[in-house]
């Protein structure tokens, strides 16, 4: 076999023991000793290793190159980013600085990412340094990684200055800002700056809707995903679909997620697992449980998302039952919980009062699966024991919790006093809300409530004047409808909201209704 015969089946390579194959027809045939052929050779070794996710064997073809040059080193560099292991990265690079090679913008590129994903800036400094004397920051790709690795890192006005000094900007260096500014929570600058791009592509637009998602702004996102579509610039990719589904399951979209599956059906996208969980997601929070179930048995090769997925859009829908039969199947294929799932599986315990079985869970968590639980499944324990009327062992898994209780633990207990009259309990867990959240106008509010039900009327007035003098107001109400795919928000009490006609009329024929049946029931 000769040199071009091995390279073109190292391209055709798809599994590891055909890999391994070709390495030792390398190594038999004195490819890898030839000093003209061992570091292209070995790069492309490298490569091939790293697509079939074997670290430990790239990182030996690596250590074998006798004396490695920068291109060798940029590999090294990409193999450890791309494997989630970014600070083996910044080490390798630090190896390579004092080897006293000269860097390119293909290492520092790689350098800088690093930082970035090691959210290391004092490194990510010392880095820009290098290639502002090594006369690097013309180059736009340089400047994009800069761009992100400040992002990353929170610094949002250096990244800023990056991007404004750069001689030419492509549609990469537009998203890398656009995304920074969704990172650090800001995304009326995002939805400008992405406004203001001259070209747009499929990861643009998915940054956005994806930040809208994340920022709480789902009708944002379902309407940025229509204009996407309207304008055609770019057919939407998985992660794109599967952030619009996100929005969707956020708002009830049910209209909106059934275009987008009908869409997905039409192309190769149905077959990705993380499209096909985004959707069952989605049909179970649109309370379409049986469209979930359907999804969840096509699926050929289900990942452990799919497995968390189906038990939580059970867990949602108080079907404590099947959500624990879906466990036990998860269990039986092989898949081994984590702490997502588990959640999951507590949370349809505590929804539909399985208290036992939500016991043994939980010890199980810790003895069997050698978790250690976070607050969250502390807090569903908690609103477990407390929906089933125990609430002073509610109190005390409190009291015994490793962590210190957040509001939500303590808001938690308080909903099961209000709900079971215990008024002496739920002035404690009350009192703890409002110090940890003391801006909480739903605690205020539910204790109001609780005391007025007991005909406590001086302590009702009490918190209403605590409200008064700390300014805190009820928030309205919020709804949202779905007519013919578009979503419409609604607060209560909002005057400043124009409606079409037909939602007019609809509204008007709802009133009507309502009271043409009161007046029957009279």
């Amino acid at each position: 076999m000769n040199y071009a015969l091995l390279q073109k089946a190292l391209h055709n390579c798809a599994s590891v023991d055909h890999l391994k194959r070709i390495h030792a027809l390398c190594v038999t045939l004195g490819f890898l000793h030839k000093h003209n052929l061992q570091q292209p050779l070995s790069c492309k070794l490298l490569q091939s290793y790293k697509s079939v996710g074997k670290t430990e064997q790239a990182q030996r073809v690596f250590n074998q190159i006798q004396e490695p040059d920068i291109v060798s080193w940029t590999c090294l560099l990409n193999l450890y980013l791309h494997s989630g292991l970014p600070t083996k990265s910044l080490l390798a690079y630090s190896h390579f600085v004092r080897m006293g090679l000269r860097p390119d913008s293909f290492v520092v590129v790689a350098a800088l990412s690093s930082c970035g994903h090691c959210k290391d800036l004092v490194r990510g400094r010392v880095v820009h340094g290098m290639v502002l004397r090594n006369h690097l920051d013309e180059n736009h790709v340089v400047g994009n990684a800069l761009i992100d690795m400040y992002c990353r890192n929170g610094m949002i006005g250096v990244a800023a200055l990056v991007f404004e000094k750069m001689g030419f900007r492509d549609v990469f260096s537009w998203t890398s800002l656009v995304n920074g500014y969704i990172l650090c929570n800001n995304l009326d600058t995002a939805r400008r700056l992405f406004d203001a791009m001259p070209e747009r592509n499929v990861i643009s637009w998915t940054a956005m809707i994806v930040g809208c998602v994340k920022e709480g702004a789902p009708i944002q996102a379902l309407k940025l995903f229509k204009q996407m579509e309207a304008d055609g610039e770019a057919p939407p990719c998985a992660n794109s679909i599967v952030a619009v589904l996100s929005g969707c399951a956020d708002v009830g979209a049910l209209d909106f997620g059934q275009c987008i599956h009908g869409c997905v059906q039409k192309t190769s996208l149905i077959l990705d697992v993380t499209v096909s969980n985004a959707m069952m997601d989605m049909y179970s929070k649109s309370g379409r449980l049986d469209l979930a179930v359907r999804i969840f048995d096509e699926i050929l090769k289900k990942d452990l998302f799919s497995w968390t997925t189906m038990i939580s859009g059970y867990a949602y829908h108080g079907e404590g039952h099947h959500a624990l039969d879906v466990y036990s199947r998860m269990l039986e294929s092989g898949f081994t919980p984590n702490e997502v799932t588990l959640l999951s599986v507590l949370t349809a315990c505590s929804h539909a009062g399985l208290v036992v079985e939500g016991k043994v869970l939980f010890s199980r968590m810790i003895q069997c699966h050698y978790l250690k639980p976070k607050i969250e499944h502390y807090g569903c324990i908690v609103d477990l024991l407390g929906r089933a009327g125990l609430l002073e062992e509610a109190k005390e898994v409190i009291e015994l919790m490793p962590i210190s209780p957040d509001a939500a633990i303590w808001r938690s207990l308080l909903n099961a006093c209000s709900v079971r009259g215990n008024f002496r309990m739920a002035q404690i867990a009350g009192k703890k809300v409002i110090e940890l959240e003391p801006n909480d106008d739903g605690v205020y509010m539910l204790i109001c409530n609780m005391y007025c039900a007991a005909s406590m009327w001086k302590e009702a007035s009490d918190i209403r004047r605590l409200m008064r003098k700390r300014r805190i107001k009820k928030r309205p109400g919020c709804s949202w409808v779905d007519i013919n795919g578009v979503v419409q928000e609604f607060l209560a009490e909002e005057t400043s909201l124009h409606v079409n006609a037909e939602l007019c009329f609809l509204l008007k024929g709802i009133k009507q209704h309502r009271e043409t049946c009161l007046f029957a029931n009279m």
